[in-house]
Protein backbone atom coordinates (compact mmCIF):
# COMPACT_ATOMS: atom_id res chain seq x y z
CA UNK A 1 0.00 0.00 0.00
CA UNK A 2 2.78 2.62 1.07
CA UNK A 3 4.44 1.45 -2.48
CA UNK A 4 1.14 2.28 -4.25
CA UNK A 5 1.15 5.93 -2.79
CA UNK A 6 4.42 6.78 -3.36
CA UNK A 7 3.92 5.59 -7.25
CA UNK A 8 0.47 7.79 -7.39
CA UNK A 9 2.55 10.65 -6.03
CA UNK A 10 5.01 10.52 -8.85
CA UNK A 11 2.24 10.30 -11.67
CA UNK A 12 0.80 13.55 -9.54
CA UNK A 13 3.87 15.57 -9.68
CA UNK A 14 4.44 15.12 -13.05
CA UNK A 15 1.23 15.88 -14.09
CA UNK A 16 1.66 18.97 -12.26
CA UNK A 17 4.97 19.65 -14.18
CA UNK A 18 3.71 19.06 -18.04
CA UNK A 19 0.75 21.75 -17.20
CA UNK A 20 3.36 24.13 -15.83
CA UNK A 21 5.43 23.73 -18.79
CA UNK A 22 2.73 24.38 -21.31
CA UNK A 23 1.48 27.34 -19.84
CA UNK A 24 4.49 28.82 -20.07
CA UNK A 25 4.62 28.31 -23.96
CA UNK A 26 4.05 31.09 -26.30
CA UNK A 27 0.99 30.67 -28.52
CA UNK A 28 1.73 29.50 -32.14
CA UNK A 29 0.90 32.40 -35.03
CA UNK A 30 -0.81 30.69 -38.47
CA UNK A 31 -0.41 32.85 -41.78
CA UNK A 32 -4.23 34.23 -42.92
CA UNK A 33 -5.43 32.01 -45.42
CA UNK A 34 -6.80 34.10 -48.70
CA UNK A 35 -10.58 33.57 -49.83
CA UNK A 36 -11.61 30.53 -51.60
CA UNK A 37 -13.17 31.84 -55.29
CA UNK A 38 -16.35 29.91 -56.15
CA UNK A 39 -16.49 27.96 -59.08
CA UNK A 40 -18.75 29.42 -61.33
CA UNK A 41 -21.17 27.09 -63.92
CA UNK A 42 -23.14 27.69 -66.71
CA UNK A 43 -26.03 25.63 -69.10
CA UNK A 44 -27.56 26.84 -71.78
CA UNK A 45 -30.69 25.39 -73.56
CA UNK A 46 -32.56 25.69 -77.13
CA UNK A 47 -36.07 26.99 -76.55
CA UNK A 48 -37.16 27.34 -80.10
CA UNK A 49 -35.94 27.96 -83.62
CA UNK A 50 -37.43 30.17 -86.50
CA UNK A 51 -36.65 31.06 -90.22
CA UNK A 52 -34.13 33.24 -89.45
CA UNK A 53 -33.56 33.32 -85.83
CA UNK A 54 -33.04 31.07 -82.58
CA UNK A 55 -33.74 31.31 -78.61
CA UNK A 56 -32.78 30.13 -75.70
CA UNK A 57 -32.13 30.32 -72.12
CA UNK A 58 -28.80 31.01 -70.40
CA UNK A 59 -28.43 29.53 -66.73
CA UNK A 60 -25.31 30.78 -65.13
CA UNK A 61 -24.43 29.96 -61.03
CA UNK A 62 -21.65 32.13 -59.08
CA UNK A 63 -20.41 34.08 -61.92
CA UNK A 64 -19.54 37.63 -61.90
CA UNK A 65 -19.30 37.45 -65.85
CA UNK A 66 -21.69 35.82 -68.66
CA UNK A 67 -21.85 36.38 -72.40
CA UNK A 68 -23.10 34.47 -75.42
CA UNK A 69 -21.77 34.02 -79.11
CA UNK A 70 -23.32 32.40 -81.81
CA UNK A 71 -21.38 30.74 -84.60
CA UNK A 72 -22.37 28.49 -87.57
CA UNK A 73 -20.69 25.33 -87.61
CA UNK A 74 -19.60 25.18 -90.70
CA UNK A 75 -17.83 28.17 -89.78
CA UNK A 76 -16.55 26.64 -86.10
CA UNK A 77 -12.80 25.46 -87.04
CA UNK A 78 -12.24 25.87 -83.58
CA UNK A 79 -12.95 25.24 -79.81
CA UNK A 80 -13.65 28.49 -78.09
CA UNK A 81 -12.36 29.53 -74.74
CA UNK A 82 -14.33 31.67 -72.12
CA UNK A 83 -12.42 34.53 -73.05
CA UNK A 84 -13.21 34.52 -76.41
CA UNK A 85 -16.75 34.37 -75.75
CA UNK A 86 -16.35 37.05 -73.26
CA UNK A 87 -14.42 39.17 -75.32
CA UNK A 88 -16.60 38.70 -78.39
CA UNK A 89 -20.39 38.02 -77.44
CA UNK A 90 -22.40 39.44 -76.37
CA UNK A 91 -23.20 40.60 -72.12
CA UNK A 92 -26.02 39.15 -70.73
CA UNK A 93 -26.96 39.06 -66.74
CA UNK A 94 -24.64 36.97 -64.82
CA UNK A 95 -26.96 36.88 -61.43
CA UNK A 96 -30.31 34.93 -62.63
CA UNK A 97 -31.13 32.76 -65.46
CA UNK A 98 -32.27 34.93 -68.90
CA UNK A 99 -34.01 33.89 -71.83
CA UNK A 100 -32.42 35.24 -74.88
CA UNK A 101 -32.60 35.66 -79.26
CA UNK A 102 -30.68 36.28 -81.91
CA UNK A 103 -32.39 36.80 -85.19
CA UNK A 104 -31.34 37.77 -88.47
CA UNK A 105 -29.79 34.93 -89.09
CA UNK A 106 -29.53 32.12 -92.34
CA UNK A 107 -32.32 30.36 -93.24
CA UNK A 108 -31.98 26.68 -92.65
CA UNK A 109 -28.63 26.42 -90.96
CA UNK A 110 -26.99 25.19 -87.94
CA UNK A 111 -25.40 27.24 -85.46
CA UNK A 112 -23.37 26.77 -81.70
CA UNK A 113 -24.18 28.83 -79.19
CA UNK A 114 -21.72 29.15 -76.74
CA UNK A 115 -22.18 30.47 -73.34
CA UNK A 116 -19.32 31.62 -70.91
CA UNK A 117 -19.14 32.56 -67.46
CA UNK A 118 -16.37 33.87 -65.50
CA UNK A 119 -15.43 34.20 -61.74
CA UNK A 120 -12.29 36.00 -60.78
CA UNK A 121 -9.47 32.91 -62.31
CA UNK A 122 -12.17 30.61 -62.67
CA UNK A 123 -14.22 29.96 -65.75
CA UNK A 124 -16.52 27.89 -67.51
CA UNK A 125 -17.88 27.13 -71.01
CA UNK A 126 -21.11 25.52 -71.99
CA UNK A 127 -22.88 25.51 -76.05
CA UNK A 128 -26.36 23.61 -77.70
CA UNK A 129 -26.40 23.07 -81.29
CA UNK A 130 -29.76 24.78 -82.89
CA UNK A 131 -31.03 25.02 -86.80
CA UNK A 132 -32.46 27.52 -88.69
CA UNK A 133 -35.95 26.48 -90.15
CA UNK A 134 -36.02 26.36 -94.09
CA UNK A 135 -38.03 29.32 -95.68
CA UNK A 136 -41.53 29.09 -96.46
CA UNK A 137 -42.21 28.64 -100.09
CA UNK A 138 -44.46 31.59 -101.76
CA UNK A 139 -47.55 30.18 -102.69
CA UNK A 140 -47.89 30.35 -106.17
CA UNK A 141 -49.18 33.13 -107.51
CA UNK A 142 -52.99 32.20 -108.71
CA UNK A 143 -53.66 32.02 -112.59
CA UNK A 144 -56.31 34.46 -113.83
CA UNK A 145 -58.35 34.04 -117.04
CA UNK A 146 -57.82 37.19 -119.48
CA UNK A 147 -61.45 37.22 -119.87
CA UNK A 148 -64.31 38.24 -117.35
CA UNK A 149 -67.03 36.24 -116.67
CA UNK A 150 -68.93 36.80 -113.36
CA UNK A 151 -71.17 35.02 -110.67
CA UNK A 152 -73.06 36.61 -108.18
CA UNK A 153 -72.97 35.32 -104.26
CA UNK A 154 -76.02 36.50 -102.46
CA UNK A 155 -75.59 36.25 -98.62
CA UNK A 156 -79.01 35.50 -97.60
CA UNK A 157 -80.06 32.69 -100.39
CA UNK A 158 -76.57 31.10 -99.95
CA UNK A 159 -76.55 31.53 -96.51
CA UNK A 160 -77.65 27.82 -94.86
CA UNK A 161 -74.37 26.60 -97.29
CA UNK A 162 -72.23 28.61 -96.52
CA UNK A 163 -72.44 30.73 -93.12
CA UNK A 164 -70.97 27.81 -91.09
CA UNK A 165 -69.08 25.41 -93.63
CA UNK A 166 -65.75 26.27 -95.59
CA UNK A 167 -66.07 22.86 -96.77
CA UNK A 168 -69.27 24.06 -98.40
CA UNK A 169 -67.86 27.56 -100.14
CA UNK A 170 -65.04 25.11 -101.67
CA UNK A 171 -67.39 22.71 -103.18
CA UNK A 172 -69.25 25.61 -104.64
CA UNK A 173 -66.31 27.48 -105.77
CA UNK A 174 -65.26 24.44 -107.29
CA UNK A 175 -68.18 24.24 -109.24
CA UNK A 176 -68.38 27.64 -110.66
CA UNK A 177 -64.42 27.27 -111.41
CA UNK A 178 -65.62 23.90 -113.29
CA UNK A 179 -68.31 25.65 -114.88
CA UNK A 180 -65.96 28.44 -116.81
CA UNK A 181 -66.57 31.44 -114.06
CA UNK A 182 -63.79 33.55 -113.21
CA UNK A 183 -64.72 36.05 -110.84
CA UNK A 184 -67.08 35.65 -108.04
CA UNK A 185 -69.08 38.32 -106.15
CA UNK A 186 -69.36 37.40 -102.35
CA UNK A 187 -72.13 39.64 -101.06
CA UNK A 188 -70.78 40.51 -97.30
CA UNK A 189 -73.21 43.42 -96.65
CA UNK A 190 -76.73 41.90 -96.90
CA UNK A 191 -80.09 44.16 -96.94
CA UNK A 192 -79.93 44.00 -93.14
CA UNK A 193 -77.09 46.23 -93.31
CA UNK A 194 -74.11 44.02 -91.28
CA UNK A 195 -71.17 42.40 -91.89
CA UNK A 196 -69.61 39.52 -93.25
CA UNK A 197 -66.00 41.21 -93.25
CA UNK A 198 -63.90 42.25 -90.21
CA UNK A 199 -65.04 45.64 -89.10
CA UNK A 200 -64.69 47.67 -85.85
CA UNK A 201 -67.83 50.20 -87.15
CA UNK A 202 -70.48 47.15 -88.06
CA UNK A 203 -72.25 44.41 -86.31
CA UNK A 204 -71.24 40.74 -87.87
CA UNK A 205 -73.96 38.93 -88.78
CA UNK A 206 -76.01 36.93 -86.70
CA UNK A 207 -78.34 35.30 -88.38
CA UNK A 208 -80.58 35.94 -92.46
CA UNK A 209 -83.70 34.43 -93.59
CA UNK A 210 -83.51 32.04 -96.50
CA UNK A 211 -85.62 29.66 -98.28
CA UNK A 212 -84.76 25.69 -97.05
CA UNK A 213 -86.00 22.95 -97.37
CA UNK A 214 -88.74 23.50 -94.99
CA UNK A 215 -89.54 26.53 -96.53
CA UNK A 216 -88.58 30.10 -95.15
CA UNK A 217 -86.31 30.07 -92.27
CA UNK A 218 -83.79 31.56 -89.98
CA UNK A 219 -80.31 30.58 -90.46
CA UNK A 220 -77.76 31.10 -87.53
CA UNK A 221 -74.30 31.75 -87.63
CA UNK A 222 -71.97 30.18 -85.26
CA UNK A 223 -69.03 29.88 -86.93
CA UNK A 224 -66.26 32.05 -86.00
CA UNK A 225 -63.85 32.00 -89.16
CA UNK A 226 -63.57 34.99 -91.19
CA UNK A 227 -66.51 34.75 -93.96
CA UNK A 228 -64.94 37.03 -96.76
CA UNK A 229 -61.20 35.63 -95.96
CA UNK A 230 -62.50 31.79 -96.80
CA UNK A 231 -63.78 33.05 -99.86
CA UNK A 232 -60.38 34.93 -101.21
CA UNK A 233 -58.12 32.13 -99.61
CA UNK A 234 -60.28 29.53 -101.57
CA UNK A 235 -61.20 31.04 -104.58
CA UNK A 236 -57.43 32.22 -104.65
CA UNK A 237 -56.13 28.22 -104.51
CA UNK A 238 -58.60 28.02 -107.82
CA UNK A 239 -57.95 30.82 -109.61
CA UNK A 240 -60.83 32.62 -108.92
CA UNK A 241 -61.22 36.47 -108.75
CA UNK A 242 -62.98 37.26 -105.64
CA UNK A 243 -64.72 40.76 -105.12
CA UNK A 244 -66.80 41.70 -102.73
CA UNK A 245 -70.51 42.84 -102.97
CA UNK A 246 -71.80 45.32 -100.78
CA UNK A 247 -75.37 46.56 -99.89
CA UNK A 248 -75.12 50.61 -99.86
CA UNK A 249 -77.41 52.91 -98.64
CA UNK A 250 -79.33 49.99 -96.17
CA UNK A 251 -79.45 50.02 -92.51
CA UNK A 252 -81.70 46.70 -91.81
CA UNK A 253 -84.82 44.68 -92.77
CA UNK A 254 -87.50 43.17 -90.98
CA UNK A 255 -89.50 39.81 -91.86
CA UNK A 256 -91.65 37.47 -89.88
CA UNK A 257 -88.20 36.20 -88.74
CA UNK A 258 -87.63 39.37 -87.03
CA UNK A 259 -85.93 42.50 -87.44
CA UNK A 260 -82.14 43.89 -87.61
CA UNK A 261 -79.79 46.46 -88.70
CA UNK A 262 -78.48 49.15 -87.39
CA UNK A 263 -81.48 51.50 -87.64
CA UNK A 264 -83.59 48.82 -85.80
CA UNK A 265 -81.09 48.53 -82.97
CA UNK A 266 -79.90 52.14 -82.53
CA UNK A 267 -83.46 54.45 -82.20
CA UNK A 268 -80.41 57.27 -82.17
CA UNK A 269 -80.11 56.95 -86.04
CA UNK A 270 -83.76 57.16 -86.88
CA UNK A 271 -82.79 60.31 -88.83
CA UNK A 272 -80.35 58.60 -90.35
CA UNK A 273 -83.32 56.55 -92.21
CA UNK A 274 -84.59 57.90 -95.63
CA UNK A 275 -87.99 59.70 -95.19
CA UNK A 276 -90.83 58.69 -98.06
CA UNK A 277 -93.20 60.76 -99.73
CA UNK A 278 -96.26 58.68 -99.24
CA UNK A 279 -100.03 59.45 -100.27
CA UNK A 280 -100.34 60.22 -96.73
CA UNK A 281 -97.60 62.81 -96.22
CA UNK A 282 -94.19 62.86 -95.34
CA UNK A 283 -92.99 59.29 -93.46
CA UNK A 284 -89.68 58.00 -91.73
CA UNK A 285 -89.18 54.38 -93.65
CA UNK A 286 -88.85 52.91 -90.40
CA UNK A 287 -92.53 53.99 -89.87
CA UNK A 288 -93.86 52.69 -92.96
CA UNK A 289 -94.82 49.40 -94.12
CA UNK A 290 -91.16 49.03 -95.88
CA UNK A 291 -89.72 45.85 -95.20
CA UNK A 292 -86.10 46.94 -96.28
CA UNK A 293 -85.02 50.22 -94.43
CA UNK A 294 -82.88 52.52 -96.78
CA UNK A 295 -80.53 55.36 -95.16
CA UNK A 296 -80.86 58.65 -96.33
CA UNK A 297 -78.24 58.80 -99.23
CA UNK A 298 -77.99 62.61 -98.70
CA UNK A 299 -76.76 62.32 -94.98
CA UNK A 300 -73.34 63.25 -94.34
CA UNK A 301 -73.45 61.01 -91.47
CA UNK A 302 -74.54 58.32 -93.86
CA UNK A 303 -72.13 58.88 -95.65
CA UNK A 304 -69.20 58.86 -93.70
CA UNK A 305 -70.39 55.36 -92.10
CA UNK A 306 -70.81 53.65 -95.04
CA UNK A 307 -66.89 55.02 -95.91
CA UNK A 308 -65.71 54.15 -93.24
CA UNK A 309 -66.99 50.13 -93.65
CA UNK A 310 -65.71 50.51 -96.97
CA UNK A 311 -62.22 51.36 -95.43
CA UNK A 312 -62.71 47.83 -93.42
CA UNK A 313 -63.42 46.32 -96.53
CA UNK A 314 -60.27 47.60 -98.20
CA UNK A 315 -58.34 46.71 -95.88
CA UNK A 316 -58.21 43.17 -97.49
CA UNK A 317 -55.27 43.01 -99.31
CA UNK A 318 -55.67 40.28 -101.87
CA UNK A 319 -59.33 41.32 -102.46
CA UNK A 320 -59.72 41.58 -106.34
CA UNK A 321 -62.58 44.47 -106.54
CA UNK A 322 -65.32 45.91 -104.13
CA UNK A 323 -69.07 45.62 -106.05
CA UNK A 324 -71.30 48.45 -104.83
CA UNK A 325 -75.14 47.14 -104.98
CA UNK A 326 -78.10 49.54 -103.70
CA UNK A 327 -75.33 52.79 -104.03
CA UNK A 328 -78.96 54.72 -104.45
CA UNK A 329 -82.40 56.52 -103.20
CA UNK A 330 -84.51 54.10 -101.94
CA UNK A 331 -87.37 54.83 -104.96
CA UNK A 332 -88.70 57.67 -106.73
CA UNK A 333 -90.39 58.38 -103.08
CA UNK A 334 -87.36 59.38 -101.23
CA UNK A 335 -85.82 61.43 -99.93
CA UNK A 336 -88.42 63.97 -98.29
CA UNK A 337 -86.36 64.54 -95.12
CA UNK A 338 -85.64 67.75 -93.66
CA UNK A 339 -82.24 67.58 -94.43
CA UNK A 340 -82.48 66.98 -98.00
CA UNK A 341 -85.71 69.50 -98.70
CA UNK A 342 -83.30 72.35 -97.15
CA UNK A 343 -80.42 71.62 -99.30
CA UNK A 344 -82.68 70.96 -102.71
CA UNK A 345 -83.71 74.34 -101.84
CA UNK A 346 -80.14 75.35 -101.64
CA UNK A 347 -79.67 74.00 -104.94
CA UNK A 348 -81.92 76.14 -106.73
CA UNK A 349 -82.11 78.84 -104.82
CA UNK A 350 -85.63 79.31 -103.61
CA UNK A 351 -88.76 77.41 -101.22
CA UNK A 352 -90.07 74.84 -102.15
CA UNK A 353 -93.20 73.11 -102.10
CA UNK A 354 -92.82 69.85 -102.62
CA UNK A 355 -96.02 68.31 -103.68
CA UNK A 356 -96.48 71.60 -105.88
CA UNK A 357 -92.99 71.92 -107.48
CA UNK A 358 -91.42 67.97 -107.76
CA UNK A 359 -93.63 65.53 -107.40
CA UNK A 360 -97.09 64.94 -105.89
CA UNK A 361 -97.68 62.68 -102.58
CA UNK A 362 -97.30 59.44 -103.39
CA UNK A 363 -96.19 59.39 -106.54
CA UNK A 364 -94.32 56.43 -107.96
CA UNK A 365 -95.26 56.13 -111.40
CA UNK A 366 -92.51 56.82 -114.01
CA UNK A 367 -91.98 60.02 -116.07
CA UNK A 368 -94.32 59.98 -119.03
CA UNK A 369 -97.01 61.67 -120.66
CA UNK A 370 -98.82 60.89 -117.60
CA UNK A 371 -96.49 63.26 -115.50
CA UNK A 372 -97.74 66.72 -114.52
CA UNK A 373 -95.08 68.71 -116.21
CA UNK A 374 -96.72 71.62 -114.12
CA UNK A 375 -94.31 70.78 -111.40
CA UNK A 376 -91.32 72.92 -111.77
CA UNK A 377 -88.54 71.75 -110.50
CA UNK A 378 -89.29 68.20 -111.15
CA UNK A 379 -86.18 68.05 -113.63
CA UNK A 380 -83.82 69.68 -110.93
CA UNK A 381 -84.56 67.21 -108.39
CA UNK A 382 -83.52 64.51 -110.66
CA UNK A 383 -80.62 66.27 -111.03
CA UNK A 384 -79.85 67.45 -108.02
CA UNK A 385 -80.07 63.28 -106.41
CA UNK A 386 -77.67 62.28 -109.61
CA UNK A 387 -75.63 64.74 -108.42
CA UNK A 388 -75.55 63.07 -104.75
CA UNK A 389 -74.95 59.66 -105.42
CA UNK A 390 -72.21 60.73 -108.07
CA UNK A 391 -70.34 62.92 -105.01
CA UNK A 392 -70.92 59.88 -102.41
CA UNK A 393 -69.35 57.34 -105.27
CA UNK A 394 -66.33 59.71 -105.66
CA UNK A 395 -66.24 60.20 -101.64
CA UNK A 396 -66.57 56.18 -101.57
CA UNK A 397 -63.75 55.63 -103.92
CA UNK A 398 -61.20 57.90 -102.34
CA UNK A 399 -62.14 55.98 -98.90
CA UNK A 400 -61.85 52.78 -101.07
CA UNK A 401 -58.31 54.13 -102.39
CA UNK A 402 -56.71 55.43 -98.85
CA UNK A 403 -56.64 51.75 -97.87
CA UNK A 404 -56.00 49.90 -101.17
CA UNK A 405 -54.67 51.23 -104.15
CA UNK A 406 -54.94 48.39 -106.11
CA UNK A 407 -58.78 46.95 -105.65
CA UNK A 408 -61.17 47.54 -108.17
CA UNK A 409 -63.70 49.64 -107.33
CA UNK A 410 -67.02 49.71 -108.94
CA UNK A 411 -71.02 49.32 -109.03
CA UNK A 412 -73.55 46.72 -109.66
CA UNK A 413 -76.84 48.90 -111.69
CA UNK A 414 -79.86 47.89 -113.50
CA UNK A 415 -79.57 48.00 -117.31
CA UNK A 416 -83.14 49.68 -117.37
CA UNK A 417 -80.75 53.33 -117.42
CA UNK A 418 -84.06 54.89 -119.61
CA UNK A 419 -86.09 54.90 -115.87
CA UNK A 420 -83.19 54.36 -113.62
CA UNK A 421 -83.56 58.09 -112.80
CA UNK A 422 -86.59 56.47 -110.50
CA UNK A 423 -83.58 56.05 -107.56
CA UNK A 424 -81.25 59.38 -107.73
CA UNK A 425 -78.58 57.58 -110.18
CA UNK A 426 -76.96 58.33 -113.28
CA UNK A 427 -74.28 55.69 -114.07
CA UNK A 428 -73.24 56.62 -117.73
CA UNK A 429 -70.37 58.78 -118.66
CA UNK A 430 -70.45 61.99 -118.09
CA UNK A 431 -69.61 62.12 -121.80
CA UNK A 432 -72.58 60.76 -122.81
CA UNK A 433 -75.61 63.47 -123.27
CA UNK A 434 -78.51 62.31 -121.00
CA UNK A 435 -80.84 65.54 -122.18
CA UNK A 436 -80.78 64.66 -125.74
CA UNK A 437 -81.46 60.90 -125.07
CA UNK A 438 -83.71 61.74 -122.69
CA UNK A 439 -85.12 64.89 -123.07
CA UNK A 440 -88.28 64.30 -121.23
CA UNK A 441 -86.50 63.95 -117.57
CA UNK A 442 -82.74 64.90 -118.04
CA UNK A 443 -81.57 68.51 -117.44
CA UNK A 444 -79.18 69.89 -120.07
CA UNK A 445 -76.65 69.71 -116.55
CA UNK A 446 -77.74 65.71 -115.46
CA UNK A 447 -74.68 64.49 -117.84
CA UNK A 448 -72.42 66.17 -115.35
CA UNK A 449 -73.04 63.47 -112.66
CA UNK A 450 -72.53 60.70 -114.90
CA UNK A 451 -70.26 58.33 -112.76
CA UNK A 452 -68.52 55.69 -115.18
CA UNK A 453 -65.88 57.85 -115.27
CA UNK A 454 -65.32 56.87 -111.16
CA UNK A 455 -65.80 53.00 -111.64
CA UNK A 456 -63.13 50.27 -112.87
CA UNK A 457 -65.86 47.82 -113.37
CA UNK A 458 -69.51 47.65 -113.44
CA UNK A 459 -72.09 45.18 -113.58
CA UNK A 460 -75.31 45.19 -115.53
CA UNK A 461 -78.03 43.22 -114.71
CA UNK A 462 -79.69 42.79 -118.06
CA UNK A 463 -82.30 41.02 -116.39
CA UNK A 464 -84.86 40.32 -119.47
CA UNK A 465 -86.96 36.89 -119.44
CA UNK A 466 -85.75 33.54 -120.93
CA UNK A 467 -87.61 34.69 -124.18
CA UNK A 468 -85.35 38.15 -124.88
CA UNK A 469 -81.80 37.08 -125.21
CA UNK A 470 -81.55 38.82 -128.09
CA UNK A 471 -82.23 42.14 -129.48
CA UNK A 472 -81.05 46.10 -129.55
CA UNK A 473 -82.93 47.13 -126.85
CA UNK A 474 -83.83 47.78 -123.78
CA UNK A 475 -85.51 44.65 -121.74
CA UNK A 476 -83.76 42.19 -123.86
CA UNK A 477 -80.22 40.54 -122.27
CA UNK A 478 -78.56 41.95 -126.00
CA UNK A 479 -79.69 45.25 -125.90
CA UNK A 480 -79.58 46.29 -122.24
CA UNK A 481 -75.42 45.25 -122.86
CA UNK A 482 -75.12 47.49 -125.99
CA UNK A 483 -76.64 49.80 -124.74
CA UNK A 484 -74.73 50.14 -121.38
CA UNK A 485 -71.47 50.51 -123.51
CA UNK A 486 -73.46 53.07 -125.43
CA UNK A 487 -74.06 55.18 -122.32
CA UNK A 488 -70.64 54.31 -120.51
CA UNK A 489 -68.57 55.92 -123.99
CA UNK A 490 -65.52 53.49 -122.96
CA UNK A 491 -65.27 55.62 -119.89
CA UNK A 492 -65.34 52.52 -117.60
CA UNK A 493 -62.83 50.00 -118.44
CA UNK A 494 -64.62 46.73 -117.86
CA UNK A 495 -68.56 46.55 -118.36
CA UNK A 496 -69.91 43.43 -117.72
CA UNK A 497 -73.86 42.53 -118.31
CA UNK A 498 -76.21 39.03 -117.75
CA UNK A 499 -79.28 37.77 -116.74
CA UNK A 500 -80.94 36.97 -113.45
CA UNK A 501 -81.55 33.45 -113.87
CA UNK A 502 -83.99 32.52 -111.35
CA UNK A 503 -86.48 35.35 -111.49
CA UNK A 504 -86.76 36.06 -115.32
CA UNK A 505 -90.17 33.82 -115.43
CA UNK A 506 -92.86 35.23 -112.45
CA UNK A 507 -95.61 34.17 -114.94
CA UNK A 508 -93.90 30.39 -115.83
CA UNK A 509 -94.72 30.89 -119.01
CA UNK A 510 -91.60 29.34 -120.37
CA UNK A 511 -90.28 25.77 -120.04
CA UNK A 512 -87.45 24.46 -118.40
CA UNK A 513 -86.01 23.58 -121.61
CA UNK A 514 -86.41 27.48 -123.22
CA UNK A 515 -84.90 28.10 -119.99
CA UNK A 516 -82.28 26.12 -120.06
CA UNK A 517 -81.56 26.89 -123.51
CA UNK A 518 -81.90 30.78 -122.50
CA UNK A 519 -78.96 30.66 -120.13
CA UNK A 520 -76.32 29.04 -122.68
CA UNK A 521 -77.66 31.78 -125.23
CA UNK A 522 -77.08 34.56 -122.75
CA UNK A 523 -73.26 33.92 -122.64
CA UNK A 524 -72.31 34.96 -126.41
CA UNK A 525 -75.14 36.93 -126.40
CA UNK A 526 -73.77 39.49 -123.59
CA UNK A 527 -70.47 38.77 -123.58
CA UNK A 528 -69.99 39.68 -127.37
CA UNK A 529 -72.65 43.10 -126.30
CA UNK A 530 -69.52 44.29 -124.18
CA UNK A 531 -67.25 43.50 -122.26
CA UNK A 532 -67.60 40.14 -119.94
CA UNK A 533 -70.83 38.27 -119.27
CA UNK A 534 -72.41 38.46 -115.27
CA UNK A 535 -74.79 35.52 -113.86
CA UNK A 536 -76.78 36.36 -110.64
CA UNK A 537 -77.28 34.14 -108.96
CA UNK A 538 -75.37 31.48 -107.69
CA UNK A 539 -78.23 29.86 -105.65
CA UNK A 540 -80.75 29.36 -108.85
CA UNK A 541 -77.63 27.25 -110.40
CA UNK A 542 -76.96 24.88 -107.46
CA UNK A 543 -81.09 24.82 -106.50
CA UNK A 544 -82.13 23.89 -110.43
CA UNK A 545 -78.62 21.85 -110.92
CA UNK A 546 -78.16 24.21 -114.24
CA UNK A 547 -74.42 24.62 -113.82
CA UNK A 548 -73.88 23.04 -117.40
CA UNK A 549 -76.12 25.22 -119.03
CA UNK A 550 -73.33 27.95 -118.24
CA UNK A 551 -70.70 26.15 -118.65
CA UNK A 552 -71.93 25.29 -122.45
CA UNK A 553 -72.20 29.12 -123.07
CA UNK A 554 -68.92 29.69 -121.68
CA UNK A 555 -67.35 27.26 -123.24
CA UNK A 556 -68.66 28.31 -126.88
CA UNK A 557 -67.50 31.75 -125.90
CA UNK A 558 -63.87 30.72 -124.90
CA UNK A 559 -63.66 28.34 -127.71
CA UNK A 560 -64.02 31.45 -130.34
CA UNK A 561 -61.14 33.21 -128.42
CA UNK A 562 -58.23 30.16 -128.96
Amino acid sequence: MKAMRKFLMMIGLATAMVACVENDTPEHVFPERPPVEPTPSVTIEAVASYETGVEFTITPTKAEECAYFCIATDEDSTILSADDILSKGTAVDATEKGNYTIEELAENTSYNIYAAVRNGEKSAVNSVKMTTGAATPEPPAPSFAPYHMYIWVDAAANFPDFANSKENIRRDLTLAKETGFTDVVVDVRPTNGDVLFQSDDCQQVEWLGAWGNGGYGKYTRTADWDYLGAFIEIGHELGLRIHAGFNTMVGGNESNLGAQGILVRDSAKKDWATVLNTKSGFVNTLDSDETTFFFNPHNPEVQEYICDLLRDLAAYEELDGIILDRGRFDSMMSDCSELTLAAFEEYVGEEVDFNRDVLPAGYTGTINSDMPYEHKHLKKWLEFRAKTIHDFMTMAKEAVREVNSTVKFGVYVGGWYSTYYDCGVNWASPNFNTAVAFPSWATMDYKNYGYADIMDHMLIGAYASPGSVYGSTEWTMQGFCQLAMKYTNDDCPLVCGGPDVGNWDYSDKYTDEQEYEAITNSVKACYDACDGYFLFDMIHLKKANTWNYAKTGIDQVVAEME
